[in-house]
């Protein structure tokens, strides 16, 4: 393998691939990237066994071949270049590659190519494409309510689902669940319905920030997702398991239904649950026309706003971990939003308003009278 390159062209790819290389398996060439000059379009590669990218590198090949190297020296190393051009020589012998860069030569330990995993490919007879900007926007609207406790893998994923001119996301962690529904201009040409790791969701938002695409083509294969977003390449493991029946656990009836001005109780939250430190929960205060939020630490301070609001009805508080409440609010993304509440223990409601096609329900925290 032999070949050259700009080192701005090797640094902004790198910084790409090398987020999904592991940094805690026992298998070395999984810390890798792996430089693939075998085919027609050079590429950097990298995998953790659950997500794989690969991303092309604009190239001349003097010698085709491939090689594995540290992903994270290999960046720290691209970083430092000064020279606009580099070359990259793989040395089978002394089992290194040769880094050549204007008047700087580095020779870096290869990892074994044996061990780096075979990506899987995109199955052109199960494509599925689908408007880029919508797909990211409903990732960004669900993917906080995500779980991350690996003990329950089910509720790591984000469930996609797409057929027609409807697309829709569901995250859960248990305590607050997310459910967006996007309409499409067009209708898709199949089907999708698939468990997917919200990292690597998350992953394809960032690709998508620093490469701009108009159409994203996504596969699903028994046990795998490929997702084409321009000339990267996505792929992740799904998620087994039965994701849970969101539906059920919205509530059909509600006691308070309040419309609200989303920025300004958004605003509010942000502010008092500076105060809300070391698992204290913000509480909400319902009263004749008006809304008070307070919190309180001991041994840090209490804060409270008052806000009006269309209530009628008993006076009755209810108490919400604040950053699930801040998450919520935020992700509404109306200049309105709309409240149901139920009663102190019961769940309550975010949604867009008049039959929006955004809902999360927050499960409340007991409080302390």
């Amino acid at each position: 393998m032999k070949l050259s390159l700009s080192s701005a062209e090797l640094l902004a790819q790198l910084q790409t691939v090398t987020r999904v290389a592991s940094t805690r398996s026992a298998v070395q060439a999984l810390s890798g990237v792996m430089i693939a000059a075998d085919d027609a379009q050079p590429e950097l590669r990298a995998s953790d066994m659950e997500i794989g990218l690969r991303v092309p590198i604009a190239a001349d090949v003097d010698r085709p071949g491939s090689a594995v190297l540290p992903a994270r020296l290999l960046l720290d190393v691209a970083r430092s270049l000064s020279a606009e051009r580099l070359t990259m020589e793989l040395r089978a012998a002394e089992g290194d590659v040769e880094l050549i860069c204007g008047p700087t030569t580095f020779h870096l330990r290869t990892l074994r190519l044996e061990d780096f995993p075979t990506l899987p490919q995109p199955d052109s007879g199960n494509r599925v494409a689908l408007p880029g900007g919508a797909f990211v926007e409903t990732i960004g609207r669900v993917a906080r309510s995500a779980s991350r406790d690996e003990t329950r893998p089910v509720l790591t994923g984000i469930l996609m689902a797409a057929s027609g001119q409807e697309l829709r996301m569901v995250a859960t962690d248990s305590y607050r669940l997310s459910v967006k529904e996007t309409a499409l201009e067009a209708s898709l040409s199949g089907t999708l319905d698939a468990n997917v790791p919200a990292r690597a969701l998350q992953e394809l938002v960032r690709i998508a920030q620093q490469t701009p695409a108009e159409e994203l083509a996504v596969s699903v294969g028994q046990n795998q997702i490929v997702f084409e977003w321009g000339d990267v390449t996505l792929s992740s493991r799904l998620i087994d398991g039965q994701f849970p029946n969101y539906r059920q656990l919205l509530p059909e009836s509600v006691e308070h239904e309040l419309r609200l001005a989303s920025a300004e109780l958004t605003d509010v939250v942000r502010r008092i649950s500076l105060l809300a430190q070391k698992n204290a929960p913000l509480r909400l205060s319902f009263a004749e026309g008006s809304l008070t939020v307070s919190a309180q630490t001991p041994d840090v301070g209490e804060a409270s706003e008052a806000i009006p609001v269309p209530f009628n009805g008993e006076p009755f508080e209810i108490g919400f971990n604040p950053e699930f409440l801040r998450d919520g609010l935020e992700s509404v993304e109306t200049d309105e939003l709309v409240l149901k509440l139920i009663s102190p223990l019961r769940p309550g409601l975010i949604e867009t308003p008049d039959g929006g096609d955004f809902v999360y329900l927050i499960m409340p925290i007991r409080l302390n009278v």
